[in-house]
């Protein structure tokens, strides 16, 4: 059901058919983790050039490591510090083309060089983030911000609680 050969469309074709995906994957699963962690193996199974996709979750004033795929990684990220602590405090994605330029950054893999966060916004409240991580520069753009925006928008309509 998840061959990469299906993704032969336009990227935004791409991406509607990966947010299909989605939906078919967490509908029917109330469990908020087993969810993050399927979305999280589908991006990193649809998204070229990247070394790190996953979640953080909200615990009072910081992120803490959710389900992911890619290297370990920082376990806990205080609201206001870096791109994905920045992101949950300022509540917006934040599409970063060089991390190296970016003030505050935690390098918690050498060889990122450019990231995307996605704020993940329930009831106005910001229950964690969606982090990705590229070895290329300026690896993320509109269309990509655009539609990693409905992914998360999608996933959050399926989470009951954190």
């Amino acid at each position: 059901m998840f061959n990469v050969e299906m993704y032969k469309g336009t990227k935004e074709e791409n991406y509607q058919f990966v947010i299909k995906q989605l939906t078919a994957l967490i509908e029917d699963e109330t469990n908020t983790i087993a969810n993050l962690a399927n979305a999280s193996a589908l991006l990193n199974q649809f998204l070229e050039n990247i070394n790190w996709v996953g979640f953080y979750i909200t615990e009072g004033e910081q992120l803490v490591l959710g389900p992911f795929q890619g290297l370990p990684a920082c376990v806990r990220i205080p609201f206001g510090k870096g791109v994905c602590g920045t992101s949950a405090q300022n509540k917006e994605t934040l599409r970063v083309a060089d991390v190296h330029l970016f003030p505050g950054h935690i390098a918690c893999d050498a060889a990122s060089a450019s990231e995307i966060v996605v704020p993940m916004i329930k009831n106005d409240k910001v229950i964690g983030v969606l982090d990705i991580d590229s070895p290329i520069k300026d690896r993320f753009d509109e269309i990509d911000q655009e539609f990693l925006e409905k992914f998360v928008e999608v996933l959050v309509s399926y989470i009951k609680e954190v």
